[in-house]
């Protein structure tokens, strides 16, 4: 199998393009973000009407393509209301600094290899660093501030208790979240978003059974633990259902955003859709290939990886993920917040430390990079991941009988209710009864004539 390993940017490639291509990647990344979160929204809608048996948006546009515009433009006409007691500044420069987080980290994502424009060889991305994941688990981070200022800033109660919320919920999964990075860049070897994906380059074979089969480069299958991990973290990172509790409508109203309306409230509820594209990029590019076609296509078309193709490979990942993303949001019920926090510290995080530790033994063996001994030992770990996620836990014992408990009682303690619990009605009652119901006392009975 060929792999055009030339097409692959390195280092050394940034920082030579004229400053009107540097412009243009910028604004390409802008709108690419921004038109994701549109259709993003749409999309959203029209799948879980799916689910649900229900055409979701169609009157607006062809297919209710429109229907997010004229939802913008609603918001945008909207009166936009100050709280009495809320910080002016911070409560302004809050849902801001959300979106540009966002925003912000698609600038180290690689759409493609290296592609000619106007005559001038360049990278499809913005720009690449030795420590480009850092910028990402960067932007990740502080993204959470726009979060717990807005609701801060509100001078409300339920918005600040949204925020405080979002605090604990990404600073837990921001850990898992990181060691399955550390995952990746052990393996790579490399720290850079365009060398990940260079190192994702499939050129091996394994054999199986006696039979050559060509060897997945992808990360999400050689390491498969730190893949699902990563999945379940960034579901928690972004707020998305079933992680949603920062916005709980059921005891938070609509949590850190309640103060919110008119634009702001939207640029709040466009970080959060941006957030999920921007992370379904990374996890594009740190474990599936990034732009690089799957396997089977370039076993039969040598040159899919080159020219502008891989971006077409790039944007359907990036929109299987976010289809995932929708589907958990239609699927599965809002978990309790114990349930949410044990769920990151018991169970995610211990196992990724065992898992980080178990490749940094690999590391020490001879011809660790061996892909059939990566393959088998993901393979195993990911096998006993899903055991331990989805094994039964011992049932609670069962609560004892009204007439258990009865019975279970020392003698001479309080007395109990009738078992019956049925209240005897008042003297009040029977009297009043008596004297609206005239009787006719048969001789021989004791019946009563109504």
């Amino acid at each position: 199998m060929t792999v055009l390993l030339a097409q692959d940017p390195t280092l050394a490639d940034f920082g030579r393009d004229p400053w009107w291509l540097v412009l243009g990647k910028i604004v390409f990344a802008f709108v690419f973000g921004l038109l994701a979160t549109l259709l993003g929204v749409w999309f959203e809608r029209r799948v879980v009407g799916y689910m649900q048996v229900r055409p979701g948006p169609n009157q607006v546009g062809p297919f209710g393509l429109l229907q997010t515009l004229a939802d913008g433009l609603k918001m945008a006409f909207k009166e936009d209301i100050l709280p009495r007691a809320a910080d002016k500044v911070v409560y302004f420069f809050a849902p801001v600094i959300s979106v540009v987080c966002a925003v912000t980290a698609l600038s180290v994502i690689p759409f493609g290899p290296m592609v000619s424009i106007f005559g001038h060889r360049t990278p499809l991305q913005v720009t690449d660093v030795p420590v480009a994941v850092l910028v990402l688990l960067a932007c990740s981070s502080l993204a959470v501030y726009g979060v717990v200022l807005g609701g801060w800033a509100s001078g409300s109660t339920y918005p600040l208790l949204g925020g405080l919320r979002s605090t604990a919920q990404m600073i837990s999964y921001e850990v898992a979240m990181g060691l399955s990075i550390v995952a990746v860049f052990m393996t790579a070897g490399t720290m850079s978003t365009s060398g990940i994906v260079a190192a994702q380059a499939s050129g091996t074979t394994l054999s199986l059974g006696g039979f050559e089969i060509p060897a997945p480069g992808w990360y999400a299958i050689l390491l498969l633990p730190s893949f699902i991990i990563f999945f379940i973290a960034i579901v928690g990172e972004t707020n998305r259902a079933p992680f949603d509790l920062p916005e709980a409508e059921s005891e938070l109203v609509a949590g850190f955003m309640t103060e919110y309306s008119s634009l702001k409230f939207a640029l709040f509820m466009l970080s959060e859709y941006v957030a999920m594209v921007t992370m379904s990029a990374v996890t594009t590019t740190l474990f599936l290939g990034g732009w690089r076609a799957p396997a089977p296509i370039t076993t039969f078309w040598a040159g899919a990886n080159s020219g502008w193709w891989p971006m077409l490979w790039f944007f359907g990942k990036v929109l299987i993920l976010v289809f995932v993303f929708v589907w958990l949001r239609g699927t599965l019920p809002r978990l309790r917040y114990d349930q949410f926090m044990r769920l990151g510290w018991k169970v995610l995080l211990p196992i990724n430390l065992v898992w980080i530790l178990v490749l940094a033994g690999l590391r020490s063996i001879e011809d660790w990079q061996s892909r059939d001994r990566m393959l088998a030992t993901a393979v195993g770990a990911g096998v006993l991941l899903l055991i331990t996620i989805l094994w039964p836990s011992r049932q609670p014992k069962p609560k004892p009988t009204l007439q258990e408990q009865v019975d279970s009682r020392p003698p001479g303690s309080f007395p109990l209710p009738p078992l019956d619990l049925q209240v005897p009605p008042s003297p009040r009652t029977k009297r009043v009864v008596a004297e609206r119901e005239p009787a006719n006392i048969v001789a021989g009975s004791d019946s009563r004539e109504v």
